[in-house]
């Protein structure tokens, strides 16, 4: 597998960001841990709510603070996955959401990115304060639950969420120093 880093995402990140957006909806896949893209008007109006969200002070209603970062493999600058950090949770992300949410693009699947993306947000939350990282995913997601397995998750318990079964796992950060 080849390495990633993850970068916050800037206006250069345009055209790479709706490429990875269109090869999610031409698979009729779910743009989970994009923060919002698949139901964004537009790049610039994504970006701004990003910018908005990232902090305690312009949240958006029904948002709480956090952080999308693009995972870009380092050879050839390839978006391969996104992933947010949620800097706190509301009720809903206690129970159903987490603290992070992430995807890897379709064509870049069974490389070993999202486990490496993963273990580095949980880098990101460590520097944050959040020492018990909550990850969900839904009981028929095997490669995100073998994700989060190999980074630490200890299942909790199952939730029922609008007719699915999400999968609760906490992840001690210290563990991972």
């Amino acid at each position: 597998m080849e390495q990633i880093t993850l970068k916050r995402v800037t206006s250069a990140d345009r055209d790479s960001v709706l490429g990875y957006k269109k090869e999610f909806l031409d698979k009729g896949d779910s743009l989970d841990g994009t923060a919002g893209l698949a139901y964004a008007g537009s790049f610039e109006d994504w970006l701004q709510a990003l910018c908005d969200n990232s902090k305690e002070e312009t949240l958006r209603p029904e948002r709480v603070p956090a952080t999308t970062y693009l995972a870009v493999r380092t050879t050839d600058g390839e978006l391969v996955g996104m992933i947010d950090i949620r800097h706190r949770l509301n009720q809903y992300l206690l129970r159903c959401g987490g603290h992070i949410g992430y995807s890897v693009r379709p064509s870049e699947r069974r490389k070993g990115y999202a486990k490496e993306m993963l273990g580095l947000a949980l880098v990101i939350c460590g520097r944050l304060g959040i020492d018990h990282v909550l990850v969900t995913c839904d009981s028929h997601n095997e490669a995100s639950e073998r994700t989060i397995l190999a980074n630490g998750g200890v299942l909790e318990n199952e939730v029922p969420d609008d007719g699915r079964i999400t999968r609760r796992y906490w992840i001690t950060v210290s563990d991972k120093e």
